[in-house]
């Protein structure tokens, strides 16, 4: 009898976490609200570096910038110490 009920109240509290939720409600735009900006204003610091370190993981051969350039990267850096 307790395995019904708890199974039952498990079904229940399953059923009402699928409920529908509420969402907030969205501001309607005025005219003093600004357009998000399209251009970071940062200093041109020139040519990035090239990468020295003879370590890497997960390529057969060390990066150069030279062959990325044109592709997408995303750089995780790690220290070991």
């Amino acid at each position: 009898m307790i395995k019904r009920f708890l199974t039952l109240a498990l079904l229940l509290f399953g059923l009402s976490a699928c409920g529908t939720v509420a969402t907030p409600e969205l501001e309607p735009e005025s005219e003093t609200s600004r357009p998000m900006p399209t251009a970071a204003f940062l200093p041109d610091l020139g040519p990035a570096p090239e990468l020295t370190n003879e370590v890497w993981l997960n390529v057969d051969t060390p990066l150069r910038l030279a062959d990325l350039r044109g592709k997408v990267v995303a750089l995780e850096m790690w220290t070991f110490g």
